[in-house]
C-alpha cells in the first residue's frame, strides 16, 4: 500500500470536517448572522481542518474556484474531492474516455498540499461488478504529476480553463462509497487492496452497505445520519463509540495489520443544521484521547 507506515511508527493523522459548506439553512444558525457567504469557508477552517467539496460531484468546479478556496483556509488544511457523479452515476465507471482526463484538468490540482483524497460514491442501482471497478480503477492517477499527464488528454470542452500543473510530486489517494448490497462481499475487498483504494465506512441510518474492511493506508469515513439519512444528529454516546473506531485506525490496534492508518471524517447531516456541531464535538472527543 502506497506511504504505509512500518510498524512501530507513530500513529495516523485524523482529520475531521463536514461535506460542503454552502447551506442557506445554516445561515444565522451555524454561521453567525450577517456573515458574507465569501467568509463562510474561512469561517469553517478556524473550527475544523478539513471539508470535503462536493460541488465536483455535481459539475466541474474552475481552476479559480480551487485557488480562491485553498487561499481562504489554513497551510495545514485539506480538501477531499469528490468525483463527479457524470462518470460514476451517467458513465456508471464505464468508458470514461476524455471525462476523466476533464475531471483532473478541471482545477483540483490547484489545491497544492491541501489535496486530500478524492471520494467516488456509487449510485444505489449499481451492483459490483470487478471487471467495471477494477478497469476504472486502475486508470487513476496515483501521484500530482502523474495526474497532470493524465490531464493533458482533456477534450476541448475544457480548453481554456484548465489547471495542468503541479508544484511537487505527492501522492493522491482514491476510495469509494457503494451503496449496493452486492458489494459486500470479499471479493471487492480483495479487489480494492489489489488496487490500493479506500472502502469508504458510511454511517447511512441503515439504507446502504457499512462496511469497515480496510483496503489502503487510510480511512475515509462519511457520517450521514444516525437514525434518519442526512438529518438526524449523533448523540454524544454514538460520538463516543465513532471515536473510538476511529483511535483504533489511527494507532493501528484495530486493524489486523496492525499498521496506523490516516483517518479521514465527514459528517453529512446537514438538513437540521447537525454536521457542523456533531463534526466539531467528535474532533473534541477525538482530541482526548490523543492526549
Amino acid at each position: 500500500m502506497s506511504g504505509q507506515r512500518p510498524p512501530g511508527e507513530a500513529a495516523g493523522t485524523v482529520r475531521i470536517g463536514i461535506s460542503g459548506w454552502r447551506y442557506k439553512p445554516w445561515r444565522s444558525v451555524f454561521y453567525p448572522k450577517g456573515l458574507a457567504q465569501k467568509n463562510e469557508l474561512a469561517y469553517v477552517a478556524e473550527r475544523m481542518d478539513s471539508v470535503e467539496i462536493n460541488g465536483s460531484f455535481y459539475a466541474l468546479q474552475t481552476p479559480a474556484s480551487y485557488v480562491r478556496w485553498a487561499a481562504e483556509v489554513p497551510e495545514n488544511f485539506v480538501f477531499a474531492v469528490k468525483g463527479s457523479r457524470y462518470l460514476t452515476h451517467l458513465l456508471r465507471l464505464r468508458n470514461a474516455g476524455t471525462a476523466l482526463p476533464n475531471f483532473f484538468a478541471s482545477g483540483l490540482l490547484a489545491l497544492g498540499p491541501k489535496l486530500g483524497p478524492i471520494l467516488w460514491q456509487l449510485p444505489p442501482n449499481l451492483a459490483f461488478d470487478p471487471d467495471v471497478v477494477r478497469s476504472f480503477l486502475s486508470v487513476l492517477p496515483r501521484t500530482t504529476t502523474a495526474a497532470v499527464e493524465f490531464a493533458r488528454s482533456h477534450d476541448e470542452r475544457l480548453d481554456g480553463r484548465t489547471w495542468l500543473q503541479s508544484d511537487a510530486e505527492r501522492p493522491i489517494r482514491h476510495c469509494v462509497e457503494v451503496r449496493h448490497p452486492s458489494f459486500d462481499c470479499d471479493e471487492f475487498v480483495e479487489l480494492m487492496r489489489e488496487q490500493d483504494a479506500g472502502i469508504v465506512v458510511a454511517d447511512s441510518a441503515g439504507h446502504f452497505p457499512q462496511l469497515f474492511a480496510v483496503s489502503s493506508d487510510f480511512v475515509y469515513v462519511r457520517l450521514h445520519g444516525a437514525q434518519e439519512l442526512y438529518v438526524s444528529g449523533y448523540p454524544e454516546e454514538s460520538l463516543q463509540e465513532w471515536a473510538a473506531r476511529i483511535d483504533g485506525w489511527r494507532t493501528g490496534a484495530s486493524v489486523a495489520d496492525g499498521l496506523p492508518r490516516d483517518v479521514y471524517v465527514y459528517c453529512d447531516n446537514d438538513v437540521k443544521v447537525r454536521a457542523p456541531y456533531d463534526a466539531m464535538r467528535l474532533r473534541e472527543i477525538v482530541a482526548s484521547r490523543v492526549r
